[in-house]
């Protein structure tokens, strides 16, 4: 599918100067990654626009904030996303338009996007790198299998609290919603 400014600036909730910017790295991270049916991608750039604060944040905003204190071992949080090392929170905070944290995460995301980014993590801060490691997600997860059926709280679930099964709100769902119904207007879905 090819995207225009304009459907990046309603699916993300971005201007559309900012949408320009992202329009190249989100194109090509869609065809590399196959999010071309538009449920598909009215999901993905509704979840863009909500995870980066609509196109706006690369890097995880740093407090640390009590949760945050909690990525750092030796905590049951640390351990979930694989950070071992004293300073692995910061340095394996979220990163990429989909934020990918933690150690575990940020492994995977360097074997599957072919980059150094457990001696640069912040790598993942470029836009074109941002933008694949979101469609790398994406893709890892599977997440297509539940967008094209509609499936948004789904969508919503798995990428902010890893479960799509899980019984809990996303976070900011109502959010995630609005950006979602502006990207299939955008795309005449509805």
């Amino acid at each position: 599918m090819r995207l225009t400014t304009t459907i990046i600036a309603a699916g993300c909730g971005a201007t559309q100067l900012r949408a320009a910017q992202w329009l190249p790295p989100i194109q090509a991270a869609c065809d590399k990654y196959g999010i071309a049916e538009p449920l598909d991608v009215a999901a993905f750039l509704a979840t863009l626009g909500a995870e980066s604060g609509r196109l706006v944040y690369t890097r995880e905003i740093w407090g640390p904030t009590l949760a945050q204190q909690g990525y750092e071992p030796p905590s049951k949080k640390a351990s979930e996303l694989g950070n071992t090392q004293p300073g692995d929170g910061r340095r394996f905070c979220g990163r990429g338009l989909i934020q990918i944290t933690g150690r575990r995460n940020y492994t995977l995301a360097a074997i599957g996007l072919d980059l150094d980014l457990v001696n640069h993590p912040e790598l993942l801060e470029q836009p074109v790198n941002a933008a694949l490691s979101a469609a790398w997600y994406w893709a890892s997860r599977k997440l297509s299998a539940l967008a094209i059926t509609g499936d948004f709280l789904g969508v919503s679930r798995a990428v902010n609290l890893g479960s799509a099964t899980s019984k809990a709100m996303p976070l900011h769902y109502s959010e995630r919603l609005a950006l979602y119904v502006a990207a299939k207007k955008s795309l005449g879905l509805i």
